[in-house]
């Protein structure tokens, strides 16, 4: 469960990085109108909504890995 939680969040990394060239997503939103436009608010935004995305798969991930190890 835990290494599944690891891999999950990675992959949401690289489907961010993957906006950033060409693949659309979060990351195309933030470089789009964040970086090209000069809106640091849709930065802050995107970068936060990551942040709190990537928490919750940590805390849920862990919160299984603890309910099954305990079964």
């Amino acid at each position: 469960i835990l290494a599944l939680t690891t891999a999950t969040i990675g992959l949401l990394g690289a489907t961010a990085m993957a906006g950033t060239v060409g693949g659309g997503g979060i990351g195309d939103l933030a470089i789009t109108y964040g970086y090209q436009r000069f809106d640091a608010f849709a930065t802050l935004t995107t970068a936060l909504v990551l942040i709190v995305i990537v928490q919750l798969i940590q805390t849920l991930g862990t919160r299984l890995a603890r309910r099954l190890r305990r079964e």
